[in-house]
């Protein structure tokens, strides 16, 4: 019993003012004698039992509104076969509106044509009944208590459910929204940290490289020599870590494109790599077969940056032996510019046997981030050991597309994970 009665909503506060409210009023009126019928079929107090069942109703307008209108209906019908209150045929337009407010979807589709339907049919039989056109008053009232709460039910009800989906609608916008700048700022996080790697990755290799010949030589000269060396790469990582910081403080984009290093770097590149790695066996070559067409910048970059860390690598890993830099484009013309489509292959070999003397350590995301910049272009990137026919050696191959299908891969690509690795800063 006790489960039953709490599975019974409660009326809201509300709802049982207008019941008292509704009820006092017609109290009151049969009271003063302020009746509808004048000659109704049952006298007496017998109007103020429909007054009792329609304030009942009133109370459960909301909370069970198809039992209201069950009950308001019984309740206007006894109404009209008693003296009649204004306050009981009130009360009921009240649990009509209700019905089409608060109902559920069926009722509130039901409720309107039935109570047209109600409203002609009354309007006829009363003109049937005593064939005057003053019955048509009759039809209007019932027409006012009936149809016109039920439509105005529906119009409200409109209304409501068009806030509701407003409201859903912007709860959904809202929530994409911060969707897309979780992506956005992944995204971010993960360009700058390439960016970051790629731009000191090189320099800290040749520090930590000398720095271990340092340790390892009991030859003041070398030793001098390595500290030079040292000295020269933390001048050059600090002045390129203060550069990246500079373009992330700026609020604007063109300070990166400008800043962006391009192709055209490679020799300056290779020279600094020669530099570091004649003490250890290492020479370098650069093969540019590319066509004279120019890049879009995104793939200009991303092979810069392929190369930079290739040679990095290769620096820290390498054995003594040639170090092979080479660039080849194919496809279709017009791939420079971005009207047909294309790619720029870069491949980087070194030798593989395993290298003497001191090694810098590596986390492999250096070859995390090449494959990353290769696919968000939506191209292919690998690396791994080759047989040639001077040995074992170590490649790294990148195929970057051109075109259109570069570009719209850049805005909208994601990074993947690297495969087989062999190290990398």
């Amino acid at each position: 019993m006790s489960t039953t009665r709490s599975q019974l909503p409660r009326p809201p506060r509300e709802d049982l003012l207008i019941a008292a409210a509704g009820l006092v009023g017609g109290v009151a009126m049969w009271a003063l004698g302020l009746f509808n019928n004048p000659r109704p079929p049952l006298g007496g107090g017998w109007v103020l039992l429909p007054l009792a069942v329609m304030a009942m109703a009133e109370a459960l307008r909301r909370t069970a509104p198809s039992a209201a209108l069950a009950f308001g209906a019984v309740a206007l019908a006894g109404d009209l076969v008693t003296r009649s209150l204004l306050a009981t045929i009130v009360m009921f337009s009240d649990v009509v509106y209700a019905a089409v407010l608060y109902g559920g979807p069926r009722l509130s589709r039901a409720v309107p044509p039935a109570s047209a339907a109600l409203t002609a049919a009354v309007t006829v039989g009363t003109l049937a009944a005593v064939r005057d056109p003053q019955a048509l008053l009759v039809g209007f009232v019932c027409g006012l208590v009936t149809v016109g709460p039920a439509w105005t039910g529906v119009i409200v009800r409109d209304h409501r459910n068009a806030a509701a989906a407003e409201r859903l609608r912007a709860e959904q916008t809202a929530l994409l929204a911060e969707m897309d700048r979780v992506q956005a700022v992944t995204a971010e996080r993960s360009r700058m940290a390439r960016e970051l790697h790629d731009v000191v990755a090189g320099h800290l290799s040749a520090i930590a490289i000398h720095a271990t010949a340092a340790q390892s030589l009991d030859d003041r000269a070398a030793t001098g020599d390595a500290l030079a060396v040292i000295r020269e790469n933390s001048v050059q990582g600090l002045a390129e870590m203060r550069r990246l910081i500079g373009l992330l403080r700026t609020a604007g984009g063109d300070e990166e494109v400008s800043a962006a290093p391009t192709l055209d770097g490679l020799e300056a590149l290779l020279a600094h790599a020669r530099r570091h790695g004649a003490a250890g066996g290492l020479s370098f070559a650069l093969r540019d077969e590319r066509s004279g067409d120019p890049l879009p910048a995104p793939v200009e970059l991303a092979a810069y940056r392929i190369a930079q860390e290739s040679l990095t690598n290769a620096l820290k890993h390498a054995s003594p032996g040639e170090v092979t830099v080479a660039l080849t484009s194919s496809g279709g013309e017009g791939e420079g510019d971005g009207g047909g489509e294309g790619a720029l292959t870069i491949t980087v070999t070194s030798p593989c046997d395993r290298r003497p003397g001191p090694r810098a350590p590596g986390s492999g995301a250096g070859l995390v981030g090449m494959r990353e910049r290769a696919e968000l272009l939506g191209g292919a990137f690998g690396a791994g050991p080759v047989e040639a026919a001077g040995g074992t050696r170590w490649e790294v191959r990148a195929v970057l597309p051109l075109g259109e299908s570069a570009r719209n891969a850049a805005d909208g690509g994601s990074g993947g994970d690297g495969t087989r690795r062999r190290g990398g800063a």
